[in-house]
């Protein structure tokens, strides 16, 4: 991180050695006040895209109607944007009209105070028009100006507000939470793509759980993800739920992550998503048959909605459907349970399955059970190549069709359990068992 701000830092001395206002921006100062290391730099800057591209070697032309040029140094890339003022915003996104301005009219377009300042690397002093020092002494979210207006501009802002709150542990005024929660609906006219990523910054980081109730709240939670609001009030056994309904123990799940990926987090998310619809009274016991299945389902719409990637889709959908399977582990066959704990993402399923435990009924039998199993495994192959194949199914007279694959499968979990130590033996016995069966 030391190269990165060094890089920076020399980006801001090259335009102001050249005559311009230069200054770090944004979340950089943010952070860099909060005595949190940045992860990357942004940079305002009087100088126009022209100058801005005339004076580094490197650059990459972003938005110029904007004022932004990405420039490259030592592989690292950096926003440099020229101070600009904007209005008539026509889609709740893009403004109709930019023109470039100074420092202090460019903090009043910014959303919140805490990300509207400026700190000058060179003097090592912050430059604040908004009064975000203060608001982060008093660790709130406020909008620059009226919420309203803010809001009107870039509706993503309603979640950026609630996400920023979370993942610092502040709180929201009253005058912006009243205008988020009077204009939620309107995140709805927000791409999927900018929500989910949004929501990945909110569930990767502490405090996710309460970003769930933030979300209800605010009312943003039913507008984005109206199948987790359907989750508060659904009851459950006390007997494996005591710490309460649907809502609630997702949300101390997502409390008690630690730094998880998007899969695991969403797998969290998602994980009984399908309660609601099965929920049951059976013999005066509340019931949720199948609801795995069903939560697959409709985790599955809901992460293509939010234009999540097949190879995570596929990691979250995995979770979903396979944490009740966790229960059963003990009774498993030894050839299954190699299959199963070898899987990918089955690190991520067996953390998910250890917090589930913890947040409702606390026994970790099975999880403690899993670990112990990977440790004996660990000098074992658990993926060798199965000894025998179609072709060779073929030639004793096995026809293709769903037998062909009952028998491959059991003869790999027998030579998971060290039944088999070569193919002829492996033929030899599916001749015996199988082949009448095959002809008949």
């Amino acid at each position: 991180m030391e190269n990165l701000k060094a890089d920076a830092i020399q980006i801001v001395t090259d335009l102001q050695k050249a005559g311009h206002i230069a200054y770090f921006a944004g979340g950089c100062v943010r952070d860099k006040l909060m005595g949190l290391t940045p992860t990357d730099y942004d940079i305002a800057t009087t100088a126009k895209p022209e100058e801005v591209e005339r004076l580094f070697k490197k650059t990459v032309s972003v938005g110029k109607q904007f004022g932004v040029t990405i420039v490259v140094r030592n592989q690292h890339h950096f926003e440099v944007a020229t101070f600009r003022e904007e209005g008539d915003y026509q889609d709740g996104r893009h403004p109709g009209r930019v023109s470039f301005s100074r420092p202090e009219k460019d903090a009043l377009r910014r959303d919140f105070t805490i990300n509207g300042m400026f700190f000058d690397p060179i003097q090592d002093k912050v430059i604040d028009y908004v009064d975000g020092q203060l608001d982060i002494q008093k660790k709130v979210i406020r909008t620059i100006g009226n919420p309203r207006d803010r809001f009107k501009e870039d509706k993503l802002r309603l979640l950026r507000a609630a996400r920023f709150a979370v993942n610092l542990g502040f709180s929201i005024t009253p005058e912006t939470k009243k205008a988020i929660q009077e204009m939620a609906s309107d995140i709805g006219c927000v791409s999927q793509e900018r929500i989910r990523d949004e929501l990945i910054k909110l569930f990767t980081r502490p405090r996710a759980g309460d970003g769930l109730y933030l979300l209800s709240e605010l009312g943003l939670l039913k507008v984005i993800l109206p199948e987790i609001e359907a989750m508060k009030g659904v009851q459950q056994s006390p007997e494996f739920h005591p710490e309460g309904d649907v809502f609630v123990h997702t949300a101390i799940i997502l409390n008690q992550l630690k730094d998880p990926s998007p899969i695991l987090a969403f797998g969290a998310l998602l994980h009984d998503v399908g309660k609601p619809a099965t929920q049951a009274v059976k013999e005066g016991k509340i019931t949720f048959y199948s609801h795995e299945h069903v939560g697959a389902e409709m985790a599955e719409k809901i992460l293509r909605r939010l234009r999540f990637s097949n190879h995570e889709i596929d990691g979250i959908l995995s979770c979903v459907v396979n944490h009740m399977k966790f229960a059963a582990v003990q009774q498993m066959r030894l050839g299954k349970l190699k299959q199963f704990v070898t899987r990918e993402g089955f690190d991520d399923e067996l953390e998910f399955h250890r917090i589930d435990c913890l947040s409702s009924h606390g026994k970790l039998d099975n999880y403690q059970f899993l670990k112990l199993k990977l440790k004996e495994f660990e000098i074992e192959n658990l993926k060798p190549k199965s000894l025998i194949n179609g072709h060779d199914l073929k030639k004793i007279g096995i026809v293709s069709g769903p037998l062909m694959k009952t028998i491959l499968d059991e003869v790999y979990v027998q030579q998971l359990e060290g039944k088999w130590q070569n193919k002829e033996e492996v033929l030899e016995w599916v001749q015996r068992t199988y082949q009448k069966k095959s002809q008949g």
